[in-house]
């Protein structure tokens, strides 16, 4: 059951990550979706659902490789 949800938590910020690309995608090709009134709201609203996105799904993987113990020097936690 863990891991279900585990793969629930990734695949929201993945779907995110991948509106924000559509987003972005739209600007270029000018596009222009229904809540944002300008194509420079709309790009910048798809690059921050991206940031977002990804941030949390690269958050997730360091967090769980600091727990295995499978990161580099520089990216293990340091004792206080």
């Amino acid at each position: 059951m863990g891991r279900v949800i585990a793969l629930l938590l990734l695949l929201i910020p993945g779907i995110l990550s991948g509106y924000g690309i559509k987003l972005m995608r739209d600007m270029l090709f000018g596009k222009l979706l229904s809540p944002f009134p300008y194509l420079w709201m709309q790009f910048f609203a798809g690059l921050l659902f991206f940031i977002l996105g990804l941030g949390f799904i690269a958050g997730f993987i360091l967090h769980r490789d600091r727990k295995r113990n499978q990161v580099q020097e520089r990216f293990r936690q340091r004792k206080r």
